[in-house]
């Protein structure tokens, strides 16, 4: 008797079409990148990744489920197989990309570990923290990240952590801590939310690489293909100047990547087991990486994040991903 975890593991595309959605989990709520609006509709980067999936495996990005998971939750949710997807701003490690029976599928966003503190300390930099209290999420890289950083900067501090993303913020925002330490996408969510979002600052140091991106289970190499090349078709998108607002008009293109792309011509989509018009779906409903980028955490965003190492390569940034061909 096969188990569900064992059949979750090795033919979730098959499953996702037999049961019709998308089984996603993303953060319990960090503007930006997963979130309920007023609405309680999901919104934000991840969220819209699992929206392209399933517009390239089911052509509707209605058809997902989302599940919020907190740092401690979301591994073991995805190695269960209660998802099928972990799309939760998730920093990619050796340990957890070859431990925990899971496969990083790529970046969909590069960043690192910063400091946000109250203007009214009057600290400009991190080398001023010595002695400071920490509030911090439990169950991420941050801790550790700390402790490596205070460690070669010689200085104390004392930490406090918390189960959700919503509890740091209160705990910072009440004076539990002095300091609020988590990826710097995540501080200026943060911001967005205090009640005086001019009472605080992000300092400008980072002190780490955190790549982030999608995450699915080991053994399941037909499904670890549909999540990462839709990523990369997302990005190439971008690169060859198709939005979902000028894909009608591309598709008649003489470029031979966007016809490949776009699946006028070859057969790029058989070769993931779908249709070959899968990257046309997700760029037309979601838009292309650029698209999805200033919309959740750029310049159209209340975040206003720079795209900085998240260009694309040809821009002045790190974003790239392999042709399709």
């Amino acid at each position: 008797m096969i188990s569900a975890r064992a059949r979750a593991s090795s033919d979730t595309l098959a499953l996702i079409k037999s049961k019709g959605f998308l089984s996603c989990g993303v953060n319990t709520g960090l503007p930006g990148f997963s979130a309920p609006d007023t609405n309680n509709n999901w919104t934000g980067m991840d969220v819209d990744f699992c929206r392209a999936l399933a517009a390239a495996v089911l052509g509707d990005t209605t058809r997902v489920k989302y599940k919020p998971l907190t740092a401690k939750e979301r591994f073991t949710a995805l190695q269960s197989g209660e998802i099928d997807i972990l799309s939760r701003n998730t920093t990619w490690t050796q340990i957890r990309d070859t431990s925990l029976g899971l496969n990083f599928a790529g970046v969909n966003y590069y960043d690192g570990q910063g400091f946000m503190v109250k203007k009214s300390l009057r600290v400009k930099s991190a080398k001023e923290l010595d002695g400071a209290v920490f509030c911090m999420q439990a169950g991420t890289t941050t801790e550790l990240n700390l402790a490596d950083y205070a460690r070669l900067n010689k200085f104390t501090y004392k930490s406090i952590t918390f189960e959700t993303n919503e509890q740091v913020r209160e705990g910072f925002e009440t004076g539990r801590c002095d300091v609020l330490t988590t990826d710097q996408s995540g501080l200026y969510s943060h911001i967005t939310k205090l009640s005086d979002p001019d009472s605080a600052m992000v300092l400008p140091e980072m002190m780490s690489k955190e790549p982030l991106g999608p995450v699915v289970r080991q053994g399941d190499d037909a499904w670890f293909n549909v999540v990462r090349w839709t990523l990369h078709a997302l990005i190439n998108a971008e690169e060859l100047g198709v939005t979902s607002e000028n894909i009608e008009q591309m598709k008649s293109s003489s470029n031979p990547a966007i016809s490949r792309l776009l699946g006028t011509t070859g057969d790029m989509g058989a070769k993931l087991g779908l249709d070959n018009s899968w990257a046309f779906h997700a760029i037309k409903q979601v838009g292309n990486y650029g698209e999805i980028f200033e919309r959740n955490v750029g310049r159209l965003s209340p975040l206003k994040i720079r795209r900085g190492l998240n260009a694309l390569w040809n821009r002045g940034g790190i974003m790239f991903a392999p042709p399709i061909r």
